[in-house]
């Protein structure tokens, strides 16, 4: 398969607002699109047209990489048309490569339906913002609106660690420095080594991997920089209990502490079909830091933290059930979905038994639905 039959499957993704390309020996090139799996109308890839795809891509380092370690994964620019985010990995002696579109348009807090108090927390001089949710969330999609918000509004040095680099920033009321892990700098925990050394201001952390990488985070959140950063938890307080539990228990205390003092928010998120099918909208779930719940995280009764989410409405807290039925009320999301997504979805399941019998309060008033977010 030709480099211009790479081309043709990148445009067709663009073309048809697919999330991720899949290319895997024995069957055709199969789009993600509004969530669901298409194989394009073309020939099945055998094990030389996937070999050939992926050189006609991959930079050479990486295919050392590939070599030594079986899998490998970097971005590129389609044209001017789109970045990809690529991972090839080997599979039962074969390759495979999966590429992710992350689109050159940095949306809006607005159109990806954020809440409004965010544009507030990203104007604090210090501490720890968090985005969390699973793969293909659209955690990058959130945190490259809140960066760019800062780059147009304010004047800040903000300096990113990112594996790889998805969405190019580039220098607006403020000073942006993407670093890749990788070509950049050789880790996470390295390039958080030696940032504080480059006067910034605020700081992207691309993942939260490894201890290491956790505790330089909140050394610098502490040190009076606005950190932002992801982790592949679900729910605020799940969030909470896992940066600790990360830690030795000797250790805990001192992380209870640091958390309780340095968190801003934690916005933990999931992307639903919608109904009909055309198209994905997030539902989050929304925590700030509130005296109340830094209490909580101080004195280890993280468990309570859900109950003070519930009644944090005024710093538009909110927690992901309650989207999500607010959202499937407005009949953006169909009952499966509404329930697949659920953390408690037996409550839900009641709460929708009690409706179709005429006991539950009428719906909410209509507003603007948020547009897409790719996955991220």
């Amino acid at each position: 398969m030709s480099r211009i039959h790479i081309d043709r499957v990148l445009e067709t993704c663009i073309k048809k607002g697919a999330s991720d390309i899949h290319l895997v020996t024995g069957r055709p090139p199969v789009l993600r699109l509004h969530g669901g799996l298409r194989s394009l109308e073309t020939k099945v890839l055998d094990a030389d047209d996937t070999m050939a795809l992926m050189k006609s891509i991959t930079p050479d380092r990486n295919q050392q990489e590939l070599q030594e370690e079986g899998t490998t994964d970097f971005g590129f620019a389609f044209h001017d048309k789109g970045r990809f985010r690529v991972s090839v990995f080997r599979q039962r002696g074969e390759l495979s490569l999966v590429l992710r579109l992350i689109p050159n348009e940095i949306f809006t807090f607005e159109q990806i339906g954020l809440p409004k108090i965010i544009a507030a927390l990203c104007r604090r001089p210090q501490g720890m913002f968090l985005v969390t949710g699973p793969t293909g969330s659209g955690k990058t999609t959130t945190l490259a609106s809140m960066i760019n918000y800062i780059n147009v509004n304010l004047d800040r040095h903000i300096v990113t660690v990112e594996d790889p680099i998805e969405y190019y920033q580039y220098h607006k009321k403020s000073i942006i420095n993407q670093r890749e892990v990788g070509v950049d700098v050789p880790s996470f925990a390295e390039a958080l080594r030696r940032v504080l050394r480059q006067d910034p201001d605020v700081i992207l952390v691309g993942e939260l991997r490894d201890l290491e990488t956790i505790e330089a985070a909140v050394r610098a959140a502490e040190t009076g920089h606005l950190v932002f950063s992801t982790l592949h938890t679900t729910g605020c307080q799940g969030t909470i209990t896992r940066l600790i539990d990360a830690f030795p228990v000797n250790q805990q205390e001192q992380i209870r502490v640091q958390l309780s003092t340095n968190l801003i928010a934690v916005l933990s998120q999931t992307l639903c079909r919608r109904a009909g099918g055309k198209g994905r909208i997030a539902a989050y779930e929304f925590m700030v830091v509130t005296p109340a719940i830094s209490n909580l995280i101080r004195e280890n009764k993280t468990y309570r933290i859900n109950s003070a989410i519930q009644t944090g409405k005024k710093y538009n807290m909110q927690l992901m059930d309650d989207h999500l039925w607010e959202i499937y009320q407005r009949k953006m999301i169909d009952k499966e979905e509404l329930l697949d997504h659920a953390r408690e979805p037996a409550q839900l399941q009641e709460k929708i038994d009690q409706a179709s019998r005429g006991l539950a309060a009428p719906p909410p008033e209509p507003r603007p639905a948020p547009v897409e977010p790719p996955g991220g």
